[in-house]
């Protein structure tokens, strides 16, 4: 009798902690970038790239220099958690800053920004990049949205509920001889 509840209560112990495992959710945060915060460049970059802490769905990267100096912004591509996007720098020397939204996981948009400097000008390139600047729908950083967590853990707690019906059912039916 004893050992049957302490049985029961591990079952159902365990089913609550597997229920409770579902990831933090918490918004995706930059963890690296090239070019880097407060990096200082004479040449300018080619091409951008942003790492994030978990996969995310790129909304929309802007580059802006001095005298309202804007970077064309080419396609932007996902790659797990690395967004990339070529570039075509024109611009004086100066500070720029990289202004950028992103879907987290979570669903929530998370913007931020990093900031470097030219330390010369940037000519006119002949080459463009694709035009862009925004994601295009269906660009996914392809992780498992929240709900697919949550309907998870659901189905836990109904099933944990389902098993202690059956036992209690069960034990209403056994005869006192029985336990």
């Amino acid at each position: 009798m004893v050992i049957r509840r302490l049985i029961v209560t591990l079952a159902l112990s365990g089913l609550a902690v597997l229920a409770a495992a579902t990831p933090a959710f918490a918004h995706a945060e930059l963890t690296a970038s090239t070019p880097a915060k407060d990096a200082s460049l004479a040449i300018a970059p080619k091409q951008l790239q942003l790492t994030f802490s978990e996969p995310v769905s790129p909304i929309s990267i802007t580059v802006a220099g001095p005298g309202s100096t804007t970077w064309t912004v080419g396609e932007i591509l996902v790659q797990d958690k690395v967004v990339i996007a070529p570039l075509q720098a024109v611009g004086p020397a100066g500070p720029y800053t990289i202004t950028y939204t992103v879907k987290s996981d979570d669903g929530d948009d998370v913007t931020g920004t990093v900031a470097f400097t030219m330390t010369a000008a940037s000519p006119a390139s002949t080459a463009a990049p694709a035009p862009g600047g925004q994601a295009a729908p269906g660009d996914g950083g392809g992780g498992v949205p929240a709900w697919v967590w949550i309907v998870i853990a659901l189905a836990v707690l109904i099933a944990a509920a389902g098993l202690v019906v059956v036992l209690r059912a069960r034990r209403t039916t056994e005869s006192p001889a029985e336990r």
